[in-house]
């Protein structure tokens, strides 16, 4: 027990700009526990303390899960030279892909730079009534700080009126195979409606890299965006609620539990 020498939790909390609750975890699972106790039984940070809490920040900006952090930090094998050296490749490495973001970003402006976007009468032409120049605002709104975002606009940015025109054909053939499947009886988790599944998914993936657990997420969006939900429910009623099923079996077949999917 020290006699008050040292920082206090909530001293050493502001110098390293994490929160005392924070501190506090991370000493019940012992990776940094402060070394000394008051008097009063608060307790005190060494200087050796503080400098394992700024090496458990670096590995976690870096990624690394707590657990793996400590095993880090407490292998005897490892000097602080070697933790170091560690740190410097890694932290390079994490550099090296904030340029090759800097250098898609300088893309991706240069394609909109020179992108000629579709006409009012060209979007007429291509979806009649079905496009409203809202739908844009609203998408940018609520995605548009995401990287599928820009991954769109970029591929976008490349298309031509013609490809719009296909893109077009090709959902109007996806939603009317869709509405025959739920018509006829097609069960979703049977092997046609994973083909379905399936050319729903590419047809996303001409925007942006969908995944299946992306997928899960964006047919569960229908149900709750009475928009699209109208959309195929007015193709054939039900629909869906089955092309919700159907991803579903697709994804679980491909490894992914549809209960625990997320946006990645």
């Amino acid at each position: 027990m020290t006699t008050g020498k040292g920082r206090t939790v909530g001293e050493v909390a502001d110098l390293v700009g994490v929160t005392v609750r924070t501190l506090h975890h991370w000493d019940r699972i012992g990776l940094v526990s402060a070394s000394g106790r008051t008097w009063s039984d608060y307790r005190v940070y060494d200087d050796d303390d503080v400098a394992r809490i700024h090496r458990v920040l670096v590995y976690r900006e870096l990624g690394f899960p707590l657990a793996q952090i400590a095993e880090i930090l407490d292998d005897p094998g490892v000097d602080e030279s070697a933790h170091l050296a560690r740190q410097r490749e890694l932290l390079l490495g994490r550099i090296s892909h904030l340029q090759e973001m800097v250098s898609a970003v300088d893309r991706l402006k240069e394609a909109i730079g020179m992108n000629t976007p579709l006409t009012p009468e060209d979007r007429a032409e291509i979806f009649g009534t079905d496009w409203k120049e809202e739908y844009q605002v609203e998408a940018e709104e609520r995605w548009g700080e995401t990287p599928q975002w820009a991954q769109s606009q970029e591929r976008t940015a490349r298309m031509s009126k013609e490809d719009w025109k296909r893109v077009k054909a090709e959902g109007d053939a996806l939603n009317a195979d869709l509405a025959a499947a739920k018509r006829t009886g097609v069960d979703p988790a049977s092997p046609e409606a994973a083909a379905l599944a399936e050319r729903h998914r590419a047809s996303i993936a001409q925007f942006y890299d969908c995944t299946y657990s992306m997928q899960v997420c964006l047919a569960r969006m229908y149900t709750q965006d009475q928009r699209f939900a109208e959309t195929y429910d007015s193709l054939e009623p039900g629909l869906t609620q089955w092309l919700v099923a159907a991803v579903e079996a697709n994804a679980r077949a491909h490894g992914v539990d549809p209960e625990t999917a997320t946006w990645e």
